[in-house]
């Protein structure tokens, strides 16, 4: 028997199956439930956000997002910025397609298996980042089969950490599942202690998306792990 061979043009071949997810995507409604705590010196909860949206088609066929009641957060030292929740939308559940190829530069980890499954590991990097810009910084696990990525872990930058603002963001791990043949982002976990010049502070998130739904259509999930839950 033959192992695969790593092909050397991977990071290409992962952006193509990453478009296609990110195009399906967008024919889906789903709900997104966000759960961020702040913790407090002896490991409990101080404080937290939390809330719940659905994405929806209006009457029109345009994708809207619609929030089921009102936000709730309490916290004492965390606030949250508009950075986070552009996170929260575009880098946690974040999707490497051919479109921001050229921002990222690649390399190769090696092999691992990930919840089962036979993957390379994918190391992306921004070439560089400017005031403005929210980007992934971390490792993907690809399938062997079909270049798809499985999970993904790393961080949203650039931290901003100057004189008048300290804005820092934490590691994430987001676990994705197969939904009609494409791999959609299902959770995303965060458990870090960001270096606030006032002390360490710990912050533990969790975003879910649920109920992955075809427009005008019925879908079906495919359970990847226990770790995906």
């Amino acid at each position: 028997m033959a192992a695969l061979a790593q092909p050397a043009n991977l990071a290409k071949l992962v952006a193509g199956r990453e478009k296609a997810a990110r195009d399906a995507r967008a024919q889906y409604t789903y709900r997104q439930e966000v759960l961020v705590e702040e913790m407090d010196n002896k490991g409990g909860r101080a404080g937290f956000y939390k809330e719940t949206r659905d994405i929806v088609f209006l009457a029109n066929g345009e994708r809207s997002e619609k929030m089921l009641g009102k936000p709730y957060h309490q916290f004492v030292r965390l606030r949250l910025t508009d950075e986070d929740f552009r996170d929260m939308r575009e880098v946690q559940p974040f999707l490497f397609t051919t479109d921001e190829l050229w921002l990222y530069e690649t390399k190769f980890r090696g092999d691992e298996v990930a919840d089962g499954i036979d993957c390379w590991v994918l190391q992306v990097r921004p070439r560089q980042t400017h005031q403005g810009q929210r980007l992934f910084d971390g490792m993907f696990w690809v399938d062997k089969r079909d270049h798809s990525v499985v999970k993904s872990e790393g961080v949203a930058v650039p931290q901003i950490f100057n004189r008048k603002e300290e804005n820092l963001f934490p590691r994430f791990t987001t676990f994705r599942e197969k939904v009609d043949g494409h791999w959609f982002p299902i959770h995303t976990h965060s458990d870090d202690v960001l270096p606030f010049s006032t002390g360490p502070l710990r912050t533990r998130t969790s975003i879910k998306y649920l109920n992955y739904r075809k427009f005008g259509a019925e879908s079906t999930v495919t359970f990847a792990g226990p770790e995906a839950k």
